[in-house]
């Protein structure tokens, strides 16, 4: 029998109503291909596999490998590769499987202790966007950090990832998930969100830029943004730009929406092309 290993953080989603809502939430299509990552004992999966045309698996543990080839192995539409999802090139290990390339859906557990480059994998960066984008990323996440996903301006929980993920995707709450939903039961409550990769109205002239004022801008979130961003622009020359846009110029990092951190990024650039 095997059994949940610390190493990997595993906790197996044992709750039909969780599954039910994963489910729901993907919006299966017979013409899909799904990307799981951390499929454990393949209790999603199987809900999976009869709605869609096909899903590529990739879990880190060969014994629950060994599990899912045994259980599931005989499945046309189901490949699963070994190794670990962040340092897996997925085009090349799928060269020789045409039906399973070219995912364009993601459903998964994900383990909390990664969260946040998974997400980074899946979606790219602010200056590097994945070029393939994928239709929708459906996660099981830490409550936590998904409350910071979807988060709005002004909020306590809005922040730097915040404003990273959200100029990528549009992020959407399906439902919380209760720490007894899992075997064995993690010390924190877990969330399952929606991303669906989209662009802003505005897009960042300068990516790297908005990147910059992002990072440093939360760098002291209780300092106004025009102490924090006093090593791009002027304090004074920052004022008078914040009452332009309409922003209090005592504005802190979090109360300013990610439309508004592209716009101002938008602006520095203008002003310093001017100098």
């Amino acid at each position: 029998m095997v059994r949940p290993r610390k190493q990997f953080a595993q906790h197996w989603l044992k709750s039909d109503k969780a599954l039910n809502a994963i489910v729901q939430a993907a919006e299966c299509s017979t013409n899909d291909c799904i990307l799981e990552i951390g499929p454990g004992t393949g209790i999603l999966t199987r809900r999976l596999l009869p709605l869609i045309q096909a899903l590529v698996a990739v879990e880190i543990d060969r014994d629950l490998c060994k599990l899912l080839v045994k259980e599931l192995g005989n499945k046309e539409n189901f490949l699963l590769l070994q190794g670990d999802f962040l340092e897996l090139n997925l085009e090349t290990n799928l060269v020789a499987f045409p039906q399973f390339q070219n995912a364009n859906k993601v459903v998964a557990n994900i383990p909390y202790n990664i969260t946040g480059p998974i997400i980074e994998k899946l979606l790219g960066t602010i200056a590097n966007p994945n070029p393939k984008p994928f239709d929708s990323i459906v996660l099981l996440i830490q409550k936590e950090v998904a409350e910071r996903l979807y988060a709005k301006a002004g909020s306590k929980t809005f922040g730097a990832l915040s404003v990273r993920v959200q100029y990528l995707a549009e992020c959407e709450l399906i439902c919380p998930v209760p720490a007894s939903a899992f075997y064995p039961p993690p010390k924190v409550d877990s969330a399952v969100v929606r991303l669906r990769p989209r662009q802003l109205e505005i897009l960042a002239n300068d990516t790297r830029r908005l990147e910059n004022l992002v990072k440093l801008g939360f760098g002291s979130k209780r300092k106004m943004l025009r102490n924090n961003l006093q090593s791009v622009i002027d304090r004074d020359r920052l004022t008078h730009l914040l009452e332009q846009l309409e922003i209090n110029p005592q504005a802190r990092a979090e109360d300013i929406s990610t439309q508004q951190w592209v716009t101002l990024a938008n602006e520095v650039g203008s002003m310093k092309s001017e100098v």
